[in-house]
Formats: structure tokens, sequence, C-alpha cells
């Protein structure tokens, strides 16, 4: 169940993520301060060519969509 709420609750933070142009390493440290503001522990967010997202949910897209943000717990 604690998956599954943090799971809709990185769809929600990743809602504006997704259609950002931004670049990544600005995009990256709005979504690390909201976990963190959530209180979420013991994370970690990557940035990877598009399509590379293996072993990790991605929370947003970047640099026009040619990249994105992985967030991987533990």
């Amino acid at each position: 169940m604690k998956q599954v709420i943090l799971a809709v609750a990185l769809m929600g933070l990743a809602g504006g993520a997704f259609a950002a142009g931004k670049p990544c390493e600005e995009l990256k440290s709005e979504i690390a301060a909201k976990l963190d503001a959530k209180g979420v522990q013991h994370y970690s967010l990557e940035v990877v060519d598009k399509g590379a997202a293996a072993g990790g949910h991605v929370v947003g897209t970047c640099e026009a969509g040619t990249k994105e943000i992985v967030y991987k717990r533990g």
C-alpha cells in the first residue's frame, strides 16, 4: 500500500515536469525539493537518456524531451 501511495505522489509531482523543457539539473533540484518536503528518504534521482530508465520510475523529462529523470528507491 505504501508503494501505491508513493507512486501516486510521484506522478502528481511529475505532472508539470513531463511537459517542461527545463534544463535537467534545474528540474532534478525541483523534484528533489518536493520529495524532501514530503519526507521521502533513501532515494536517488538520475538523469538518463530517454528510454534508458531501467530499474526506476521516470518522474520528469528535460532538455526538450531528450533526457529523463529517473527516481529509484533505496
